[in-house]
């Protein structure tokens, strides 16, 4: 069994690094020409369709409808799993991501992902600092953005969640716009995050939670949305993870 995952995982890099070579050229058109970023996230959003189908790994969808087109959000997930962030490539419409700096280091997806997505360094007063202002402008221009609020793969008992950062929660209310939890159920059981990580056979599963306005609150009310956002996905956590383990 460990052999064959380890093979399954082998299999997985080769075409996620092969299919994003083969689209690079593409993204590369959308970055250097003004205006087309929004272009580029659309392949981006291809990429995540096309990668889960060759890699035979089906998602199961719940909830889209929440998602209203033309409406920007603050969509934040668990993050429990390397895979969470090629998964949350599903997430419909115009999305920019918030990831961490390092992931600028990694030849060719790092120049990606800083120029279409905004990449933080947490360490850094200035980064964060700068990273506010560049996720205000992409919400002006219409776009939704993508974050962790856990700030890291930082869970040491997955499927309990750490601890939310106020960073979201305080961006929604600043901007006055919804947040929609996500719940990312079975990804730390697909790719548990380990010394050497090796992925399982078993299919995924997104839920789309109704948003939580942010209407008329202010920032006193951060602590108030960023637990109601806890509770909602760690609550899906626990009944999807209780029905799994009952299926075992």
């Amino acid at each position: 069994m460990v052999l064959l995952r380890g093979l399954y995982t082998v299999y997985a890099f080769i075409v996620f690094c092969l299919s994003f070579i083969l689209l690079f050229p593409l993204l590369l058109i959308t970055i250097w020409i003004p205006g087309q970023q929004e272009y580029g996230r659309k392949i981006n959003r291809f990429w995540a369709n096309i990668y889960f189908v060759l890699i035979g790994l089906p998602v199961r969808f719940v909830g889209k409808k929440h998602v209203k087109k033309g409406q920007p959000y603050i969509f934040i997930a668990n993050h429990f799993s390397y895979i969470d962030i090629a998964m949350m490539g599903f997430v419909p419409g115009d999305v920019v991501f918030i990831g961490k700096s390092s992931l600028r280091n990694i030849p060719l997806f790092g120049y990606y992902f800083k120029n279409l997505h905004i990449a933080v360094n947490r360490e850094s007063v200035r980064s964060r600092g700068e990273v506010l202002v560049r996720a205000k402008k992409a919400i002006e221009n219409g776009s939704s953005i993508v974050i962790f609020p856990e700030g890291g793969i930082t869970a040491a008992q997955p499927p309990v969640l750490s601890r939310f950062k106020d960073g979201a929660f305080s961006l929604a209310i600043d901007k006055q716009i919804p947040v929609i939890p996500v719940t990312l159920s079975y990804n730390h059981l697909i790719l548990p995050d380990e010394k050497y990580p090796l992925l399982n056979f078993k299919s995924g599963k997104i839920v789309f939670h109704e948003p939580i306005s942010t209407e008329g609150l202010t920032t006193k009310d951060v602590p108030m949305i960023r637990e109601q956002a806890h509770q909602i996905i760690q609550n899906q956590l626990w009944e999807d993870n209780k029905t799994e383990q009952k299926a075992l």
